[in-house]
């Protein structure tokens, strides 16, 4: 028995000697034990002999025996007689006998559970075989006292119950609306009846019903304009309800079609976005605005478009555009690069086809385009270059750059380079008659069918002949400014790929580990480098695909759709000051070679949200990459306009000048009609664009011709940037035209100005549309000319009267008084009296001195505000010699 050390055999021990009953030679004196195959016998046992004689013998062990540290042991035993005598001479031994000792255990152990808390989660609604297994150990060495025999649930009135293997299942469905969690205590006993010492918790939480999909998805993302990249799913989990998957793959489409060309690239056009890029000048336009100088566009139907360019519908029929031959001839070569923006819906089209000298025609046929090329015409053995792209056929807007450096061809679709499917010759055809003609959506000629209409939409169609444009520039062309993107690609978990289209509209992840795909989709970013972003919608999808090890029950997700919202930016402020609002100068001045600065301390000063401090532009030419992803703002002027109110200038009469050296050497363009004066043009920086701005506007003057001045005029300048999305305030400043008295009230003329003012209707194509300023210095004021002059003759009237009074006064006084005073000392003689009255000056003085007969006297009386000399009011009293003195 375990914890003893009397060793029961069966059957007892006994040795028996055949001497018997000899005294000493038939006795056992004793037994030897002997290492077994455990090696242990000798040490940890012993045998005695109990009775010599019968040789009756008792094997114990040392110590008493633990069945946990060892079950079984195993030794021999071997007896020996007392000899012949009492010293033992001549004792014989036995042979040896085998010992097994199997020690007996005891239930001296209680079961032990292997963890103290047990948690397990399942679904509501359904009943479950097994949720979670408990176990427990008994440390006893037996079978009988090793094993557990059952287990319990000790906490009452639970809905679960175990079975003797330890497994928890629910006896009801559960309802996580009616308790969401369970908690109770589990026992467990050993087949000796011996219980646990600590009881085990158990945990059971109750999901609500599992339905695979997406969790925590938001319908509405907004997105405030210059805060960078935004997080589109910071909380989206997919849910596949215990579901093993073994692939992946999310689809996010975010859709951007209706802003202009594809993204939110509209804050230039695209001559603007060609000078900021740095693309090599000398492109020519195909399809230009219409205008008297460019007419074979007229007859095009345009669409609007949010990024300032023009978009050209073509029916597929009679929409053809013709470009002239003196456009044809400065196209010539085999070096050229032929960039377009297309969305076409038709079948086989001719986009581009040129019958000049240098063949060439480009089109499309269902997804493939084709460029057709003869090298050489008078061989008359053409190249085709065919490229298989279903950008051509999707019903988007794409960008297309096709360079040629002849027998080099490369295509740019959306900035990524394409090579040719197929190139091949097709043979000796008949010689195609070289015309200086080209062809804008159809072709014609004795070599292609007679017409091949293009059906569609076209924006930007230019050629630029020369060397090709470099790759950088392309990119730069295409770049989109706000788009998809991947936060952090070094927290991407093994077994992830993240695929990004070219114009980052469309993102695709892929895995195979549910929880690294749940954080690669948290890290999906949307991202506007632009601070003026497009406001509005921009729709937003996600589709899943599943792949599971058994196809036929793998889950199926619907797609998901969405929308971003972007914000109306803060719109930048354009200042203009140290303008007017009245510029007065002498007429004189406006009628010499150069003419008068209109705007000679113009200040033009940018006004922005705090969030932008400076005004700073990345150019695409240092690192088209970097320019995308920064949330730098890129803005600068692009058009200032003056424009004369009421009627448009006289050609005859009246110009506006700029200075045209500083406007060729800023880049800028200008357009000056009679109707305004337009300054268009985009500099790479913000700073650079002020300056150059004000430098030409600086330089703006107006000249009239020598006797054209009039009493005002009135302009307005205003300038524009991104297209005129954003506008300055308007400076309206008047232009006053200074008259001298020699000019406006010499006596010769006086006659004819108060016919001019009193009868304004014949000099009515002169005067009409305007009007006079307000009375102030050196100025005149049509309005009030004819009240003036009629009380100033008036006052004159007023004054002969008073003259005239005096003199008889004086001269009864003199009748009277006889020898007061000498003869005529007192008389006011008017027979020379001149008086020169300028009728504008608000007050006058008029004094006669008739102190003395020989005097000569004069009293000159000015206006308080300053009045020039040739303003003066001259009262002169005729002398002695009857001679009238100029002053």
């Amino acid at each position: 028995m375990e914890n003893d050390n009397t060793v029961l055999l069966n059957p007892p021990l006994f040795a028996l000697d055949k001497d018997a009953p000899l005294h000493y030679a038939g006795e056992i004196c004793g037994f030897r034990v002997h290492n077994g195959p455990s090696g242990s016998g000798s040490v940890q046992f012993e045998a005695v002999v109990l009775d010599r004689s019968t040789g009756e013998g008792l094997v114990r062990s040392k110590e008493p025996l633990d069945c946990e540290s060892q079950r079984e042991h195993s030794f021999t035993i071997q007896a020996y007689d007392c000899g012949e005598g009492p010293d033992g001479v001549n004792s014989k031994k036995s042979h040896k006998a085998t010992v097994h000792v199997r020690v007996n255990d005891v239930n001296e152990f209680s079961p032990v559970f292997v963890e103290r808390r047990y948690e397990a989660s399942v679904p509501e609604g359904r009943l479950f075989d097994k949720i979670v297994r408990v176990e427990a150990l008994d440390a006893d060495c037996s079978p009988q006292y090793s094993q557990i025999c059952f287990y319990d649930i000790i906490t009452p009135n639970v809905p679960f119950a175990i079975d003797n293997d330890g497994n928890i299942k629910n006896t009801e469905p559960l309802d996580s609306k009616r308790q969401r969690v369970f908690t109770f205590w589990v026992t467990a006993f050993d087949c000796g009846k011996n219980r646990a010492q600590a009881d085990a918790q158990v945990v059971v939480t109750v999901k609500p019903s599992c339905k695979p999909g997406w969790i925590g998805w938001t319908k509405r993302v907004e997105y405030t304009p210059g805060s960078g990249s935004i997080p589109l799913f910071p909380s989206l989990h997919l849910e596949t309800c215990e579901e093993t998957v073994w692939n992946i793959q999310a689809t996010v489409d975010l859709q951007t079609g209706h802003i202009g060309k594809g993204c939110d690239r509209d804050s230039y056009s695209d001559r603007s976005v060609r000078r900021l890029c740095g693309a090599v000048r000398g492109e020519v336009d195909l399809l230009p605005p219409p205008s008297p100088a460019a007419n074979w566009t007229s007859a095009l139907p345009t669409l609007p478009s949010s990024d300032s360019s023009l978009v050209f519908s073509f029916n597929g029929s009679n929409h053809v555009a013709v470009v002239p031959d003196s456009v044809v001839s400065a196209l010539s070569g085999d070096h050229f690069t032929l960039q377009l923006w297309i969305r076409r819906g038709g079948d086989e089209e001719t986009i581009v086809c040129n019958d000049s000298f240098s063949h060439y025609s480009l089109s499309v046929h269902g997804c493939r385009l084709s460029l057709f090329y003869w090298p050489d015409v008078s061989a008359a053995r053409p190249v085709k270059f065919l490229w298989k792209l279903e950008q051509v056929c999707d019903s988007e807007w794409h960008h297309l750059s096709l360079s040629v450096q002849f027998p080099s061809v490369t295509l740019y679709v959306d900035g990524v380079t394409f090579d040719p499917a197929l190139i091949h010759d097709n043979g000796a055809i008949p010689n195609p008659a070289p015309r200086q003609r080209m062809f804008i959506g159809a072709c014609w000629g004795n070599t292609l069918k007679s017409m091949l209409s293009y059906h569609g939409l076209l924006s930007g169609v230019t050629v630029r002949p020369g060397s090709v444009e470099p790759h950088s520039v392309v990119e730069c062309l295409y770049a989109c400014r706000e788009g998809l993107d991947f936060g952090d690609l070094e927290t991407l978990g093994s077994g992830m790929k993240v695929h990004v289209n070219p114009s980052q509209s469309v993102l695709v992840l892929e895995g195979d580990d549910i929880e690294s795909f749940n954080r690669a989709v948290q890290q999906v970013t949307y991202r506007n480098s632009l601070r003026f972003a497009t406001p509005g919608v921009r729709p937003l999808k996600l589709t899943t695909s599943l792949r599971c090890f058994n196809e036929e029950s793998c889950l199926s997700l619907k797609q998901l759709e969405g929308y971003l919202v972007v914000l109306q930016p803060d719109a930048p402020q354009i200042s203009l000051s140290g303008v007017g609002p009245h510029l007065a100068r002498p007429a004189p001045e406006f009628e010499g070679p150069r003419g008068v600065p209109l705007f000679p301390e113009l200040r033009i000063v940018f006004e922005r949200p705090s969030v932008v401090s400076t005004l700073s532009f990345l150019n695409c030419r240092d690192d088209p990459l970097l320019a995308l992803m920064s949330d730098a703002v890129a803005h600068t002027l692009d058009g200032c306009e003056v424009q004369p109110l009421g009627e448009e200038l006289n050609p005859e009469r009246e110009e506006l000048l700029v200075d045209m050296d500083v406007v060729r050497e800023r880049g800028l363009e200008i357009i000056n009609t009679t109707a305004y004066i337009a300054i268009t043009g985009t500099v790479h920086t913000s700073a650079e664009s002020i300056s150059v701005y004000e430098d030409v506007l600086r330089s703006v003057r107006y000249r009239l011709a020598k006797g054209s001045a009039r009493f005002e005029r009135r302009f307005r300048l205003s300038c524009s940037e991104m297209n005129g999305r954003y506008t300055s305030n308007e400076l309206t400043l008047e232009v006053n035209f200074l008259h001298s008295l020699d000019s406006l009230y010499h006596p010769s003329h006086l006659l004819a100005s108060q016919q001019q003012f009193l009868h304004p209707s014949h000099h009515a194509g002169e005067l009409s549309g305007h009007t006079l300023p307000n009375p102030h210095r050196n100025s005149v004021v049509p309005g009030a000319a004819t009240v003036i002059i009629m009380v100033c003759v008036g006052f004159l009237v007023v004054m002969v009267i008073l003259g005239v009074f005096r003199i008889r006064s004086i001269h009864r006084r003199g009748e009277g008084a006889s020898g007061e005073s000498k003869e005529g000392s007192g008389q006011w003689d008017d027979s020379a009296l001149t008086i020169i009255v300028n009728p504008m000056e608000t007050r006058m003085g008029i004094s006669a001195d008739t102190e003395g007969e020989g005097e000569e006297d004069e009293e000159v009386a000015e206006s308080p505000e300053d009045a020039s000399d040739d303003q003066r009011i001259i009262i002169k009293k005729e002398g002695r010699d009857g001679n009238a003195r100029r002053y």
